[in-house]
Protein backbone atom coordinates (compact mmCIF):
# COMPACT_ATOMS: atom_id res chain seq x y z
CA UNK A 1 0.00 0.00 0.00
CA UNK A 2 1.48 3.28 -1.11
CA UNK A 3 -1.17 5.57 1.03
CA UNK A 4 -3.78 4.97 3.43
CA UNK A 5 -5.98 8.25 5.04
CA UNK A 6 -7.96 5.79 7.15
CA UNK A 7 -11.57 5.10 7.94
CA UNK A 8 -13.13 8.54 6.57
CA UNK A 9 -11.58 7.80 2.95
CA UNK A 10 -13.62 5.37 1.35
CA UNK A 11 -12.23 5.39 -2.10
CA UNK A 12 -9.47 3.00 -3.34
CA UNK A 13 -7.24 2.50 -6.18
CA UNK A 14 -6.59 -1.32 -6.46
CA UNK A 15 -2.78 -1.61 -8.84
CA UNK A 16 -2.23 -4.86 -9.78
CA UNK A 17 0.85 -5.92 -11.30
CA UNK A 18 1.67 -9.72 -12.35
CA UNK A 19 4.88 -9.12 -9.80
CA UNK A 20 8.43 -9.85 -9.82
CA UNK A 21 11.09 -11.66 -7.52
CA UNK A 22 13.49 -9.05 -8.41
CA UNK A 23 13.69 -5.82 -5.59
CA UNK A 24 15.50 -4.20 -7.32
CA UNK A 25 12.94 -3.71 -10.44
CA UNK A 26 10.19 -3.27 -7.87
CA UNK A 27 11.47 -0.12 -7.44
CA UNK A 28 12.36 0.73 -10.37
CA UNK A 29 8.81 0.45 -12.02
CA UNK A 30 5.81 -1.01 -9.81
CA UNK A 31 6.87 1.01 -7.14
CA UNK A 32 7.33 4.07 -9.61
CA UNK A 33 3.70 4.09 -10.99
CA UNK A 34 2.08 3.12 -7.68
CA UNK A 35 3.52 6.87 -6.81
CA UNK A 36 2.42 8.48 -9.90
CA UNK A 37 -0.88 7.02 -9.09
CA UNK A 38 -1.17 7.94 -5.97
CA UNK A 39 -0.03 11.44 -6.56
CA UNK A 40 -2.32 12.03 -9.20
CA UNK A 41 -5.27 10.76 -7.43
CA UNK A 42 -5.02 12.22 -4.25
CA UNK A 43 -8.87 11.13 -3.18
CA UNK A 44 -7.99 7.76 -3.39
CA UNK A 45 -6.16 5.27 -1.20
CA UNK A 46 -3.65 2.90 -3.05
CA UNK A 47 -3.41 -0.32 -2.54
CA UNK A 48 -0.93 -3.24 -4.12
CA UNK A 49 -2.17 -6.95 -5.43
CA UNK A 50 -0.11 -9.24 -7.32
CA UNK A 51 -1.59 -11.86 -9.35
CA UNK A 52 1.68 -14.52 -9.66
CA UNK A 53 0.97 -16.67 -6.52
CA UNK A 54 4.08 -18.30 -7.54
CA UNK A 55 6.08 -14.40 -7.24
CA UNK A 56 4.01 -13.83 -4.33
CA UNK A 57 5.33 -16.84 -1.88
CA UNK A 58 9.09 -16.30 -3.38
CA UNK A 59 8.89 -13.00 -1.75
CA UNK A 60 7.55 -14.53 1.97
CA UNK A 61 10.01 -17.14 1.56
CA UNK A 62 12.99 -15.32 0.30
CA UNK A 63 12.73 -11.70 2.24
CA UNK A 64 9.31 -11.64 4.02
CA UNK A 65 7.92 -9.10 2.17
CA UNK A 66 4.04 -10.01 2.42
CA UNK A 67 2.08 -9.06 -1.10
CA UNK A 68 -1.43 -9.74 -1.49
CA UNK A 69 -3.57 -11.58 -4.10
CA UNK A 70 -6.43 -9.42 -5.46
CA UNK A 71 -9.28 -11.09 -3.41
CA UNK A 72 -7.20 -10.87 -0.24
CA UNK A 73 -6.93 -6.94 -0.93
CA UNK A 74 -10.76 -6.75 -1.76
CA UNK A 75 -11.69 -8.59 0.72
CA UNK A 76 -9.81 -6.04 3.22
CA UNK A 77 -11.42 -3.13 1.70
CA UNK A 78 -14.52 -4.48 1.97
CA UNK A 79 -14.01 -5.36 6.16
CA UNK A 80 -12.73 -1.61 6.24
CA UNK A 81 -16.05 0.06 4.48
CA UNK A 82 -14.40 0.87 1.45
CA UNK A 83 -17.31 2.03 -0.88
CA UNK A 84 -15.59 2.96 -3.91
CA UNK A 85 -12.82 0.47 -5.57
CA UNK A 86 -11.67 1.20 -9.33
CA UNK A 87 -8.76 -1.27 -10.09
CA UNK A 88 -5.93 -0.30 -12.53
CA UNK A 89 -4.24 -3.42 -13.66
CA UNK A 90 -0.10 -3.10 -14.74
CA UNK A 91 -0.25 -6.24 -17.09
CA UNK A 92 0.76 -5.58 -21.01
CA UNK A 93 -1.85 -7.35 -22.61
CA UNK A 94 -5.40 -8.67 -21.76
CA UNK A 95 -3.97 -12.26 -21.18
CA UNK A 96 -4.33 -15.17 -18.20
CA UNK A 97 -3.84 -12.50 -15.80
CA UNK A 98 -6.17 -10.16 -17.20
CA UNK A 99 -8.71 -12.71 -17.01
CA UNK A 100 -8.34 -13.30 -13.36
CA UNK A 101 -8.89 -9.88 -12.62
CA UNK A 102 -12.15 -10.11 -14.28
CA UNK A 103 -13.53 -13.27 -12.35
CA UNK A 104 -12.63 -11.97 -9.26
CA UNK A 105 -14.27 -8.42 -9.94
CA UNK A 106 -17.15 -10.89 -10.94
CA UNK A 107 -17.44 -12.52 -7.54
CA UNK A 108 -16.52 -9.01 -5.58
CA UNK A 109 -18.63 -6.42 -7.51
CA UNK A 110 -21.73 -7.37 -4.74
CA UNK A 111 -19.56 -5.91 -2.08
CA UNK A 112 -18.94 -2.39 -3.17
CA UNK A 113 -21.09 0.25 -4.27
CA UNK A 114 -18.96 0.80 -7.18
CA UNK A 115 -16.00 -1.82 -8.51
CA UNK A 116 -14.47 -0.55 -11.99
CA UNK A 117 -11.79 -2.13 -13.68
CA UNK A 118 -9.34 -0.32 -15.89
CA UNK A 119 -7.68 -2.00 -19.12
CA UNK A 120 -4.04 -3.02 -19.20
CA UNK A 121 -1.56 -1.05 -21.44
CA UNK A 122 -2.44 -2.76 -25.22
CA UNK A 123 -6.20 -2.66 -25.31
CA UNK A 124 -8.04 -0.37 -27.68
CA UNK A 125 -7.16 1.06 -30.81
CA UNK A 126 -9.91 3.12 -32.32
CA UNK A 127 -10.40 6.59 -32.93
CA UNK A 128 -10.78 7.54 -29.45
CA UNK A 129 -8.75 5.72 -27.78
CA UNK A 130 -5.45 4.91 -29.02
CA UNK A 131 -3.49 2.64 -26.94
CA UNK A 132 -1.19 0.93 -29.37
CA UNK A 133 -0.59 4.81 -30.91
CA UNK A 134 0.37 6.03 -27.84
CA UNK A 135 2.59 3.08 -26.85
CA UNK A 136 4.31 3.45 -30.14
CA UNK A 137 4.89 7.23 -29.18
CA UNK A 138 6.17 6.53 -25.78
CA UNK A 139 8.61 4.31 -27.11
CA UNK A 140 10.21 7.27 -28.75
CA UNK A 141 10.69 8.98 -25.11
CA UNK A 142 13.28 6.55 -24.19
CA UNK A 143 14.91 4.11 -26.27
CA UNK A 144 18.58 5.08 -27.72
CA UNK A 145 19.16 4.90 -31.44
CA UNK A 146 20.01 2.11 -33.03
CA UNK A 147 19.39 0.43 -36.62
CA UNK A 148 16.64 -2.35 -35.42
CA UNK A 149 14.95 -3.08 -32.46
CA UNK A 150 13.09 -6.12 -31.33
CA UNK A 151 10.86 -5.89 -28.41
CA UNK A 152 10.67 -9.02 -26.54
CA UNK A 153 7.37 -9.73 -24.69
CA UNK A 154 6.31 -12.91 -22.37
CA UNK A 155 4.20 -14.65 -24.95
CA UNK A 156 0.80 -16.76 -24.17
CA UNK A 157 -1.22 -19.56 -25.33
CA UNK A 158 -4.32 -17.08 -24.98
CA UNK A 159 -6.17 -15.73 -27.29
CA UNK A 160 -4.72 -12.22 -26.60
CA UNK A 161 -1.52 -13.70 -28.46
CA UNK A 162 -3.19 -11.48 -31.32
CA UNK A 163 -2.20 -8.55 -29.35
CA UNK A 164 1.48 -8.77 -30.64
CA UNK A 165 0.85 -9.20 -34.41
CA UNK A 166 -1.79 -5.85 -33.74
CA UNK A 167 1.26 -4.09 -32.93
CA UNK A 168 3.49 -5.01 -35.48
CA UNK A 169 1.29 -4.11 -37.97
CA UNK A 170 0.66 -0.67 -36.26
CA UNK A 171 4.08 -0.17 -36.06
CA UNK A 172 4.65 -0.97 -40.08
CA UNK A 173 1.40 1.70 -40.94
CA UNK A 174 3.87 4.04 -38.01
CA UNK A 175 6.65 3.92 -40.64
CA UNK A 176 8.88 2.01 -38.08
CA UNK A 177 9.29 -1.47 -40.11
CA UNK A 178 12.34 -1.83 -38.68
CA UNK A 179 10.60 -2.46 -35.11
CA UNK A 180 9.80 -6.24 -34.38
CA UNK A 181 8.22 -7.75 -31.79
CA UNK A 182 8.75 -11.28 -30.27
CA UNK A 183 8.23 -13.57 -27.59
CA UNK A 184 9.73 -15.71 -24.88
CA UNK A 185 6.31 -18.22 -24.85
CA UNK A 186 4.84 -18.79 -28.67
CA UNK A 187 4.23 -16.48 -31.36
CA UNK A 188 6.34 -15.07 -32.64
CA UNK A 189 9.22 -16.99 -31.61
CA UNK A 190 12.91 -15.85 -31.89
CA UNK A 191 13.11 -18.09 -35.32
CA UNK A 192 10.18 -15.75 -36.62
CA UNK A 193 11.92 -12.70 -35.84
CA UNK A 194 15.44 -13.69 -37.42
CA UNK A 195 13.50 -14.71 -40.59
CA UNK A 196 12.58 -10.85 -40.65
CA UNK A 197 15.55 -9.38 -39.43
CA UNK A 198 17.12 -11.14 -42.37
CA UNK A 199 14.40 -10.14 -44.82
CA UNK A 200 15.05 -6.27 -43.83
CA UNK A 201 18.61 -6.92 -43.72
CA UNK A 202 19.11 -5.27 -40.28
CA UNK A 203 22.25 -6.18 -38.70
CA UNK A 204 22.62 -3.97 -35.63
CA UNK A 205 19.63 -4.56 -32.93
CA UNK A 206 18.67 -3.58 -29.86
CA UNK A 207 16.65 -5.88 -27.66
CA UNK A 208 14.44 -4.34 -25.53
CA UNK A 209 12.08 -6.53 -22.75
CA UNK A 210 8.34 -5.74 -23.71
CA UNK A 211 7.70 -6.41 -20.04
CA UNK A 212 6.71 -3.89 -16.80
CA UNK A 213 10.23 -5.32 -14.85
CA UNK A 214 13.28 -6.34 -16.13
CA UNK A 215 13.21 -9.25 -13.77
CA UNK A 216 13.70 -12.62 -14.21
CA UNK A 217 12.77 -13.17 -18.27
CA UNK A 218 14.34 -9.83 -18.82
CA UNK A 219 17.75 -10.58 -17.34
CA UNK A 220 17.86 -14.12 -18.09
CA UNK A 221 15.85 -14.98 -21.18
CA UNK A 222 16.32 -12.21 -22.86
CA UNK A 223 19.73 -10.95 -21.84
CA UNK A 224 21.51 -13.72 -20.36
CA UNK A 225 24.80 -15.46 -21.60
CA UNK A 226 23.24 -19.20 -21.68
CA UNK A 227 23.00 -20.25 -25.21
CA UNK A 228 19.51 -20.20 -25.15
CA UNK A 229 18.78 -16.68 -24.65
CA UNK A 230 17.69 -14.31 -27.00
CA UNK A 231 21.00 -12.16 -26.83
CA UNK A 232 23.04 -14.95 -27.41
CA UNK A 233 21.23 -16.87 -30.30
CA UNK A 234 20.90 -13.46 -32.51
CA UNK A 235 24.61 -13.62 -31.79
CA UNK A 236 25.18 -16.92 -33.11
CA UNK A 237 22.99 -15.97 -36.18
CA UNK A 238 25.40 -13.26 -36.93
CA UNK A 239 23.58 -10.56 -35.14
CA UNK A 240 25.63 -7.28 -33.31
CA UNK A 241 23.10 -7.44 -30.20
CA UNK A 242 23.14 -4.60 -27.62
CA UNK A 243 20.35 -5.22 -24.97
CA UNK A 244 18.09 -2.34 -23.33
CA UNK A 245 17.91 -4.06 -19.99
CA UNK A 246 14.74 -1.51 -18.49
CA UNK A 247 11.30 -2.82 -17.91
CA UNK A 248 8.84 -0.28 -19.49
CA UNK A 249 7.28 0.54 -15.99
CA UNK A 250 10.64 2.30 -15.50
CA UNK A 251 9.54 5.30 -18.07
CA UNK A 252 7.34 8.69 -17.10
CA UNK A 253 5.44 7.91 -21.07
CA UNK A 254 4.58 4.66 -19.80
CA UNK A 255 3.17 5.81 -16.38
CA UNK A 256 1.02 8.49 -18.34
CA UNK A 257 -0.85 5.94 -20.69
CA UNK A 258 -1.76 3.74 -17.33
CA UNK A 259 -2.88 7.26 -15.35
CA UNK A 260 -5.15 7.70 -18.44
CA UNK A 261 -6.55 4.24 -18.53
CA UNK A 262 -7.33 4.98 -15.25
CA UNK A 263 -8.99 8.52 -15.39
CA UNK A 264 -10.75 7.59 -18.30
CA UNK A 265 -12.62 4.44 -16.35
CA UNK A 266 -13.08 6.41 -13.29
CA UNK A 267 -15.06 8.75 -15.64
CA UNK A 268 -16.87 6.64 -17.13
CA UNK A 269 -16.04 7.35 -20.27
CA UNK A 270 -15.29 3.50 -21.79
CA UNK A 271 -17.48 1.71 -19.46
CA UNK A 272 -19.31 -0.97 -20.92
CA UNK A 273 -16.84 -0.38 -24.46
CA UNK A 274 -16.03 -3.85 -25.60
CA UNK A 275 -18.45 -5.85 -23.51
CA UNK A 276 -22.07 -7.40 -23.76
CA UNK A 277 -24.33 -7.89 -21.33
CA UNK A 278 -25.93 -10.58 -22.92
CA UNK A 279 -26.19 -14.20 -20.40
CA UNK A 280 -25.54 -12.13 -17.44
CA UNK A 281 -28.67 -12.29 -16.60
CA UNK A 282 -28.41 -16.20 -16.84
CA UNK A 283 -25.12 -16.22 -14.73
CA UNK A 284 -26.81 -14.22 -11.83
CA UNK A 285 -29.62 -16.42 -11.75
CA UNK A 286 -27.47 -19.76 -11.31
Amino acid sequence: MIKERGEIMKKAILVISFGTSHLDTIEKTIDKVEGKIAETFKEYDVFRAFTSHMIIRALDKKYGIKINKPEEVLDNLYREGYKEIVIQPLHIISGEEFDYIKNVVRIYKQNFEILRLSRPLLYFENEEEKDYTSFINALDTFLPKSEGYVLVGHGTFHPSFATYGCLQNILSENDKENFLIGTIEGYPSVDNVIKRLRRLNIKDITLVPFLLVAGDHAKNDIAGDDEDSWKSILKANGFNVNVFLHGLGEFEAIWDMYINHLRETIDGKVLGKGETKKGAKVLCTQ
